[in-house]
């Protein structure tokens, strides 16, 4: 994440002293070349297919049914410009697509709204959390979606459902579609949190058994996560609102009620991850008590050890002095009885910590 940090701040700085609405890709390239495919539709028919230009999308603005572009790599400024002409967006739009660094937002246009939104996954390899940025543009009759590149997205429920004439999906409004994007971003939030949730579960297993210097490191990059993903995850529940309460005609009635339905799927997981944060938070306060018991459990054992040897230390150093008139030194039991005297001191002081209880 600290590389990506680095990555992005010296391409934000390529921007400064351009004006507003220059095209300049903040972010990395995660694909060599950008993917695009088209869906059109309307209840009796579909088609589906991807194409070699961005030109041949053009074609599809003035049709009567509903379409969605869907734009795999937005590193390549030549295509973010001719999709931003032909539907006559916004240049400050068309920046904030090629930004990867914005905070899930919606914004409203004449004729079109423009909302961001993070999608997650978990990476297995890395036992960690990526995300991905994805831009749409709402239209009267289409959806444009913008992602950054990445292999795969979680919106293959969403393609079978359009292909299937029995869903609800082709009989309603391309308000309806976005609908739909914004459900599969919201819904595959909740299977990112259970991995989250089976890792602050194994944590809290090591934190209790055996705590080290690694379970410390864990700690640390688990709340880091999770203070990324909060950062991914809040501003969601203003977009969502907003968008339901919009009074604009491209949203209508028909779709306000799932919205009003994915808008309490966000209200579970931002919960869901203020209860992890909190989970998580605990766990450095159990993790510093359970080194200072452990700490404590040492020095016990260490002092007591010192307090029997005091007087033992005592004594011998008594008759280790080098005066010539010491009595005791001239018996004849005198080695044996100071040392019977002191083993009879420390089992003393051993069956007076036992009974004290502590040992």
């Amino acid at each position: 994440m600290q590389h990506y940090i680095k990555r992005s701040t010296k391409k934000r700085s390529h921007k400064a002293g351009l004006p507003p609405g220059s095209l300049v890709h903040i972010g990395r390239q995660r694909a060599e070349e950008a993917k695009i495919t088209v869906i059109d539709y309307d209840e009796a028919q579909i088609v589906s297919q991807s194409l070699d230009s961005i030109e041949a999308c053009f074609p599809f603005k003035d049709k009567p049914t509903i379409t969605w572009i869907n734009i795999d790599g937005i590193h390549q400024t030549e295509i973010i410009e001719k999709i931003g002409g032909c539907y006559n967006l916004h240049p400050l739009v068309l920046e904030d697509i090629q930004n990867t660094e914005q905070r899930p937002k919606i914004e409203r246009y004449t004729d079109y709204l423009y909302i961001v939104l993070k999608m997650l996954y978990f990476d297995e390899a890395a036992n960690a959390v990526s995300t991905e940025q994805v831009s749409i543009i709402v239209g009267k009759n289409y959806v444009v979606s913008f992602q950054e590149g990445l292999e795969g997205d979680v919106f293959g429920h969403l393609r079978e459902r359009l292909r299937n004439e029995k869903g609800l999906a082709r009989k309603l409004g391309a308000d309806y579609l976005a609908y739909s994007l914004i459900d599969a971003i919201v819904d595959s939030y909740f299977s990112i949190l259970e991995k989250l949730g089976e890792k602050i579960e194994l944590l809290e297993d090591k934190l209790v058994s055996n705590p080290t210097t690694t379970t410390l490191h864990d700690i640390h990059n688990l709340k880091r996560e999770m203070i990324y993903l909060r950062k991914a995850v809040w501003p969601l529940r203003e977009v969502v609102s907003i968008f339901g309460r919009s009074d604009s005609e491209i949203v209508q009635e028909s779709t306000r009620i799932y919205l009003r339905d994915v808008y309490d799927h966000t209200i579970q997981v931002i919960d869901t991850v203020e209860s992890y944060r909190d989970m998580v938070s605990g766990m450095l306060d159990i993790y510093l008590s359970s080194v200072s018991n452990r700490l404590n459990a040492v020095m016990k054992v260490l002092t007591i050890i010192a307090t029997i040897f005091m007087p033992l230390t005592f004594i011998a150093g008594v008759y280790g002095m080098n005066f010539k008139y010491m009595p005791e030194l001239e018996w004849h039991y005198g080695y044996f009885v100071i040392w019977g005297f002191m083993i009879g001191i420390a089992v003393w002081m051993l069956a007076f910590f036992r009974r004290k209880r502590w040992l």
